[in-house]
């Protein structure tokens, strides 16, 4: 399992990441707080608080890398999270 932080702040980035990430096969969770939801369900992240950075949740490892490379303009890098 790999995890990072996003930042999905806007309905323009929503719409851009749960459509890069149901390009991929596998599961893939966001959490914010207790809340856990799909990251390929736009509901479920209306559900959440994305105002504040997210943590990305990515549960097969193979393909872990190609994700982290298609979403890179969404993670929040050590010194913003």
């Amino acid at each position: 399992m790999v995890t990072k932080k996003v930042s999905i702040d806007s309905m323009e980035k929503l719409q851009s990441f749960v459509k890069i990430i149901n390009r991929f096969s596998g599961h893939f969770d966001l959490c914010c707080g207790c809340s856990r939801v799909n990251a390929r369900s736009m509901m479920g992240i209306f559900s959440l608080d994305i105002s504040r950075p997210l943590d990305f949740y990515i549960y097969n490892d193979e393909y872990a890398d190609y994700v982290l490379k298609a979403i890179s303009a969404y993670i929040v890098s050590n010194n913003q999270a």
